[in-house]
């Protein structure tokens, strides 16, 4: 169809203009010439190349049902289907010109919608939908582009095109994927078939994109979206207010334990009777009376990192103008966006770690971490069910579901509870809207409140991307502890997770995005201390504080020549909750000398890490007591050991303490016990690798030292280790996990002590501040006290002893760092 071509479809619609073009519908303004000229939306369904005639013709038979079923819908929130015919083969929908904006034009214009307005919305929302229901048809593609906005009127379009779609993709197996998955629900996305429970979730997914300006899952490519959606928690929303009970019950997973429609509009009423006042919306202007502008469909606003659950940043990204093919806002063309190419797959794991404070031999492109082993986390025993698809509002539930609902009814009625305790929501609400036209709060309040980003720096990808990615999710859960408990009045907190893949070139660009970003006020991270050398001066030079879970570099605290008796701190806004190198070595001197070693033969691989741990460990050994009686060095590249064995043997040593890494370490120690030099070899954190186990069949009686403490050793770690499985993380927190949990809290207590000390509000100078704030902070977290001495290095230096134990690691009892 063309606007040159005069003909009239169905003999009585004429095509006046085309006004967009979605993904799988053309769209037309025409003239309805059996009525007077009225004025309709022509909507004609786009079938996809090459499918056969068969395939054709039972997609026409099966849309054009659909479609007549969605005639019978009578609804000021429905979109109204005047006629449903065919023309050249395919179907044409005749509908009512709607002259309004969408839902996601809106979002795009204005940013992020005031929550008395959402609510406004999904009220209408639901009442549009609640019809629909009840007439047994399912939407399957609620988001905001179908979503229309007048004068007077929340509009819900294109009742069953999704239906289409899904039916398209099978019959043709073109591989295209057809929809919006950003708002599909874990059953749909699974295939499973569709009840009212699947529209419910995308309501909810709409609504958070609308009141906190992005959708609650982003992620390049539908295989790690998918995998968000199935195995993560959405992003606790930070601008929602009293929305957040309706937004965590519409996105619950189970579709057995989800919200109903009734009681999802019963949270949603109260809301807005508390909320009763003046339109908030107001901020946005009327809505126009004109007929729109062709609207883009929805492009996403951020673009994470497409291996992890998305972070999305605060701020949308600007959209481009609409093009004149684009989908107009008054039409109802479902959108299909272009299929995302396939996540990358991570670099194979590597099997040698580079310590960050290597400095010398050059080695490989690998990490400063062992890639395993890590603590376990025990799997959840509630874990998430995704292949329930009965709808939960008319089904009989079963005795053990019967309780599940009866939890659900309870969380709902406490979910009430705080939405009708007045002076809370006034307070809630005025703070979001204040927040909006830029006011100060009402009822007096001197403060509105303010979005604190951290920045976290960690490898979200490649081989220690399971520690990285246990980093990002202890720092969003200490996050989501802060927000729940208001620990910080007026402030809420979020993360902002760049990947480093532990190589340190990405250092200084992932420091300037941090830097970039005028809400980013700290940053947890680095893991790595190679990628912490080019990471740590850039934020430096921003006064942007930032506290490592992981880095073991005595130079990022007491300057290149602390071995030497000189320290100077580099960079004052440098901290670190977790032990160093400096301490490794005499730890694992005190642990040898009270095991009655006390004649010890000293080796190291000539990097800086290596040095660091055999001077240390000299040092102490000597003051105990104890005898070096020998020391080498040896290319960290060597395999062969027979001469250096003889001399150990030769030595009376009754221990060899090795600095450097487990694939030095792994044939130094397996030829010692094959020339018959029957004595444990002991070396830090760089030999505690499950590959020194593969590599070294008689490993049995080695140490190693490991920097921190096991979570399950301490009642707060267990409790850490407990709200971490409740939050149900797709990935175990690892062994650095409890200490980004802490780095960030630091940061939160920094926050609050500025807060506190400032009257209340959030001085502007914040970022320039917060490192002293954080210098000064004391609290007792999950690993320990945490607080910082002088030079930026924890307190709390805690290390741990492993022991080869029938071919194991095996934690031996642990002791501070310090005698």
């Amino acid at each position: 169809m063309t606007e040159q071509n005069p003909e009239l479809i169905a003999g009585r619609y004429q095509l006046v203009e085309r006004i967009g073009q979605g993904g799988m519908g053309r769209v037309w303004r025409g003239l309805d010439q059996q009525l007077f000229g009225r004025e309709v939306a022509v909507k004609e369904i786009l079938f996809p190349p090459g499918m056969d005639d068969d395939d054709r013709a039972v997609l026409l038979r099966r849309f054009t049902g659909e479609a007549r079923a969605a005639v019978t819908l009578s609804h000021p929130g429905v979109i109204t289907v005047h006629d449903v015919v065919e023309h050249h083969g395919a179907p044409v929908i005749i509908m009512e010109l709607i002259r309004g904006q969408s839902l996601a034009g809106a979002i795009r214009s204005s940013g992020r919608l005031p929550v008395r307005r959402v609510a406004e919305i999904g009220a209408a929302m639901l009442d549009a939908l609640a019809e629909a229901h009840r007439a047994r048809i399912i939407h399957r593609d609620i988001k905001p582009d179908n979503v229309l906005l007048t004068k007077d009127r929340v509009v819900l379009t294109d009742f069953g095109i999704a239906h289409l779609a899904d039916a398209t993709t099978k019959l043709s197996h073109s591989g295209i994927v057809i929809g919006t998955p950003q708002y599909m629900s874990p059953e749909q996305l699974d295939g499973k078939r569709p009840t009212p429970a699947n529209d419910l979730w995308a309501l909810g997914a709409t609504l958070y994109h609308a009141v906190e300006g992005h959708p609650p899952f982003e992620a390049d490519g539908l295989h790690a979206l998918a995998v968000a959606v199935f195995t993560s928690p959405h992003r606790s929303p930070v601008h929602a207010g009293p929305l957040k009970p309706v937004l965590d019950a519409l996105l619950t997973k189970d579709p057995a334990q989800r919200v109903s429609a009734s009681e999802a509009a019963e949270m949603l009423a109260s809301v807005l009777r508390c909320s009763a006042g003046p339109d908030v919306s107001a901020e946005h202007g009327p809505a126009r009376e004109h007929a729109p502008e062709p609207d883009l469909a929805p492009t996403p606003a951020h673009r994470p990192d497409p291996r992890v659950t998305p972070v999305p940043e605060p701020a949308p990204t600007p959209v481009p103008p609409p093009s004149p093919d684009a989908a107009p806002e008054n039409a109802s063309a479902p959108t299909m966006p272009r299929q995302a190419p396939s996540p990358t797959p991570p670099p194979p794991t590597p099997t040698v770690p580079d310590s960050g404070s290597a400095a010398g031999t050059p080695r490989g492109p690998v990490p400063d971490r062992p890639t395993t082993p890590h603590v376990p986390v025990p799997p959840s025993e509630n874990p998430v069910t995704l292949d329930s698809t009965a709808d939960s509002a008319h089904r009989r539930p079963t005795p053990a579901q019967g309780r599940g609902l009866t939890r659900r009814s309870a969380i709902l009625g406490t979910a009430l509870a705080v939405l009708a305790s007045g002076s809370l929501l006034t307070w809630a609400l005025a703070r979001d809207e204040d927040a909006a036209h830029g006011g100060t709060g009402g009822s007096g309040a001197k403060n509105p409140t303010v979005s604190v980003v951290i920045g976290v720096d960690a490898p979200l990808s490649g081989g220690l991307s399971s520690m990285g990615l246990g980093i990002r999710n202890s720092a969003d859960l200490a996050v989501r502890t802060a927000n729940e408990s208001r620990h910080v009045p007026g402030v809420t907190f979020e993360i902002k997770p760049l990947d480093d893949a532990a190589d340190p070139s990405k250092g200084a660009s992932n420091a300037t995005r941090f830097v970039a970003d005028e809400k980013v006020l700290g940053v947890v991270g680095p893991l790595n201390s190679a990628v912490a050398r080019t990471l740590v001066p850039s934020l430096a030079r921003a006064d942007l504080v930032n506290v490592s879970p992981g880095n073991t570099d005595p130079t990022l605290t007491l300057g290149p020549d602390w071995s030497a008796g000189h320290r100077s701190r580099p960079h004052s806004t440098y901290f670190r909750t977790i032990a160093t190198d400096v301490d490794q070595g005499p730890f694992g001197a005190r642990h040898l000398y009270e095991a009655k070693k006390t004649k010890l033969y000293v080796i190291d691989d000539t990097s800086a890490h290596g040095t660091a741990l055999t001077a240390g460990l000299t040092a102490e050994f000597t003051r105990l007591g104890g005898t070096v009686v020998g020391t080498e060095q040896v290319d960290p590249a060597e395999r062969a050991f027979a001469g250096l064995a003889v001399r150990v043997r030769s030595s009376g040593a009754d221990a060899v303490y090795f600095g450097g890494y487990h694939d030095t370490a792994a044939p130094l120690s397996q030829q010692l016990k094959q020339a018959g030099v029957n004595i444990p070899l002991m070396g830090g954190d760089g030999i505690f690798d499950q590959q020194y186990l593969t590599q070294n069949p008689q490993a049995e009686g080695d140490l190693a030292t490991q920097i921190g403490v096991p979570a399950e050793e301490s009642e707060t770690g267990r409790d850490f280790l407990a709200r971490y499985r409740k939050a149900n993380y797709p990935d175990p927190p690892g062994w650095y996990g409890p200490y980004a949990y802490d780095a960030t809290w630091a940061l939160i207590e920094a926050v609050k002590t500025l807060v506190t000390v400032n009257g209340g509000t959030l001085p502007d100078d914040a970022r320039a501040k917060l490192s002293q704030a954080v210098s000064g902070v004391a609290f007792d977290g999950v690993t320990g006290r945490v607080a910082f001495d002088g030079d930026g290095d924890t307190v709390n230096r805690r290390l741990t002893v492993y022991v080869v134990d029938n071919g194991s690691w095996k934690a031996a009892p642990s002791t501070p760092a310090t005698p």
